[in-house]
């Protein structure tokens, strides 16, 4: 039986607020595994100056628990953490849960005619210039070109992947080496041209040219009117760049570095508005739709420039094609409740 709880009180954030409620309030509590959630935090432990004081302290408890099975640690979180509904400042707690993934292309270091859509590191002069040039500027001012000279990374085979990967902020490259083997490394965020970011499904859909506006929905559309694709690009001024880092063989199964510094995981790491929930903290995520039902233990260890206000979320599912999917397709309502120290 779960210790009684202090219900009511409220705890006021930048862009939410926080209600205590009971235990019994957690849809799902008794059934997740909380290992996807579990290995998270202690992710986050690692750099727990990051964290929230209250929240760091309880580390070393949370990692002595690391092996421990799912009953011991539910009961350990029963009796030192408190829930709190997540909820607008003016009292809505409703939100809504979204999904991204770290994508993974083949990649060219050469242009070709098979790979021409390049990402590109960092420009000279970028923090000189705000916003820097537009992706349609990019592409056609002189002057941008010869800014962006020496600076490709690698060439992909569609640009329109590329502008998947510049979106999520993150992927894996296989690039194929001289003796014919690939190696695979790691494209992470290294900045952007801090034009505002337009959603290409939502330019389709103020036009009237598609219901769909998912991933797939969007290349849909594109496969019947190919000659429409720069235009449906340059709709979205935001470019993303990068850096190129090497992945050994321990790495395979760690996300990229979330806002709060540390790697991902998958099923266990959510997006999130910092004004709302900080870094580091522990959250029940409970959201039911036509894509997935999810009840579990989450944590919040990043942030992103559409994941604004109380209760919004975007849930890592990992990386490769079947979390790709998920990420294209997963738009759902979403309840959250904060795990705070007691």
């Amino acid at each position: 039986m779960a210790p009684k709880v202090e219900t009511g009180q409220t705890i006021v954030q930048a862009r939410s607020r926080w209600v205590g409620v009971g235990w019994d309030a957690l849809p799902g509590l008794q059934q997740d595994a909380l290992g996807q959630g579990w290995r998270a935090w202690i992710k986050s432990c690692e750099r727990r100056a990051t964290m929230p004081p209250a929240l760091a302290t309880l580390c070393p408890q949370a990692l002595a628990l690391a092996n421990a099975d799912a009953a011991s640690q539910r009961a350990w979180m029963l009796r030192h953490l408190q829930p709190y509904r997540v909820e607008s400042p003016q009292g809505d707690a409703q939100g809504l849960l979204t999904a991204y993934y770290e994508p993974i292309f083949e990649a060219s270091r050469t242009p070709s005619a098979n790979f021409n859509a390049p990402l590109y590191a960092p420009p000279a002069g970028l923090a000189s210039r705000k916003p820097w040039y537009t992706r349609k500027e990019m592409d056609t001012l002189p002057e941008a070109k010869a800014a962006l000279k020496g600076k490709t990374l690698v060439y992909l085979n569609d640009p329109v992947d590329a502008m998947v990967l510049q979106i999520q902020g993150s992927g894996r490259i296989r690039v194929q080496q001289a003796d014919g083997s690939y190696r695979t490394s790691r494209l992470a965020f290294a900045g952007t041209n801090e034009q505002p970011y337009k959603s290409v499904g939502k330019w389709l859909l103020d036009q009237g040219l598609t219901k769909d506006a998912t991933w797939p929905g969007i290349k849909a559309w594109l496969a019947r009117n190919p000659q429409r694709q720069q235009e449906l690009l340059w709709s979205n001024p935001r470019m993303v760049f990068f850096r190129e880092e090497a992945l050994s063989d321990s790495d395979t199964d760690a996300g990229p570095r979330g806002a709060q510094g540390v790697a991902l995981t998958a099923g266990g790491s959510i997006a999130v508005d910092p004004g709302s929930i900080p870094y580091g903290t522990p959250v029940w995520m409970s959201s039911s739709g036509a894509q997935t039902q999810l009840q579990q233990l989450v944590i919040a260890q990043d942030t992103g420039s559409a994941i604004t206000g109380a209760v919004r979320a975007d849930y890592f599912a990992g990386s490769g094609a079947q979390a790709g999917e998920l990420a294209g397709r997963l738009k759902q309502p979403l309840q959250m409740w904060v795990l705070w120290p007691k």
